[in-house]
């Protein structure tokens, strides 16, 4: 190949100008970055909805303190029988002793499958961890076993949500301990929140009692579901409270904080108050600006809300996914 210099002493009538050139240079090299910078910005919504699709991290659960604990209960309880010499004691004591038995055992069942759950969603963080993960919730658990089909869920959001949303609809929550009914619930109510089905999702999310949710996080879980759910049939003020109980920047909603983000901007907006609208949009930007796009050319959404993220949209130079779908 000829080299510039060369071209210009052979034929300077007909060789570009140097600042020409470099025009022509810095243009390309503008361009191949914008497209890395587009196929990285792709990479990040894809890793960002796996880590929100990731279960949280828990500690095993000490069983062996479990078990101290009820055998000291049930000791004082021998004891005292033993002490009064009352048939009735012994009789409470050994059926309490028995029923306790069996609720241990049980328990043990239930952490150790949640940790093997755990473990396996934890690993399907690629196409191919996720088809394996799919394939063993398939073959290695019972067609009926809820935290199963909770765990398919989950895997099925990122890819199928209306796969995901059946499956979860198989589950017939009047035979469910009330935590998991509760959990199916708001699965089900996010995805309709998804597709702008807002009156499915307010139906289900009227369900959810978030006062008796122990756990911080899926109390989070659940007030951003049912906020968001509430903005969007007309009780806006009810979601601004609600969501005012959350920092969503705070160290330990982390997880959370897209999803409160979101639920904050529907609400902002069904009050009229586009400026917390707004930063909210904004806040979700900078997780990735490509969560905006939940809010642009889809069903239902607050005309103001729509225009908003989409000013935000223009002034990054991105353009947004048609649809990024949130998990749990």
């Amino acid at each position: 190949m000829v080299g510039y210099s060369q071209a210009v002493s052979e034929n300077p009538e007909t060789a570009p100008a140097p600042s020409k050139l470099g025009s022509l240079s810095a243009r390309s090299e503008k361009s191949d970055k914008a497209k890395a910078s587009k196929k990285k910005s792709v990479a990040e919504v894809q890793k960002e909805l796996r880590d929100l699709s990731k279960p949280t991290e828990r500690p095993p659960v000490d069983m062996k303190k479990i078990y101290l604990r009820v055998a000291a209960v049930l000791a004082i309880l021998w004891i005292a029988a033993i002490f009064f010499h009352n048939n009735i004691g012994f009789a409470i004591a050994g059926v309490l002793t028995v029923a306790t038995a069996g609720v241990l055992y049980w328990l043990k069942g239930y952490f150790a499958k949640a940790q093997k759950l755990g473990a396996l969603l934890s690993n399907a963080d690629t196409d191919e961890g996720r088809k394996k993960a799919l394939e063993t919730l398939d073959t290695e658990f019972k067609k009926g076993d809820t935290q199963a089909v909770l765990a398919k869920a989950q895997l099925l959001m990122q890819e199928n949500p209306r796969e995901a949303q059946a499956v979860l609809e198989g589950v017939n929550l009047d035979k469910q301990m009330a935590p998991v009914a509760a959990q199916v619930r708001a699965m089900r109510a996010m995805i309709h929140l998804t597709f702008g089905e807002v009156k499915e999702a307010r139906s289900l999310s009227d369900q959810l009692e978030l006062g008796k949710q122990q756990e911080p996080k899926t109390r989070a879980m659940f007030a951003a579901v049912a906020s968001e759910a509430w903005a969007r049939t007309g009780e806006g003020q009810k979601a601004v409270d609600t969501l005012d109980l959350f920092n969503p920047e705070a160290p330990d909603m982390a997880e959370m904080k897209a999803q409160i983000w979101r639920a904050r901007a529907f609400a902002f907006a069904a009050v009229n108050d586009m400026k917390g609208a707004g930063r909210a949009l904004r806040k979700l930007s900078e997780i990735n600006p490509h969560l905006l796009g939940m809010f642009v050319g889809q069903k239902r959404i607050h005309p103001m809300l729509e225009k908003e993220a989409k000013n935000i949209v223009m002034k990054m130079g991105v353009v947004p996914r048609k649809m990024v779908r949130q998990r749990m």
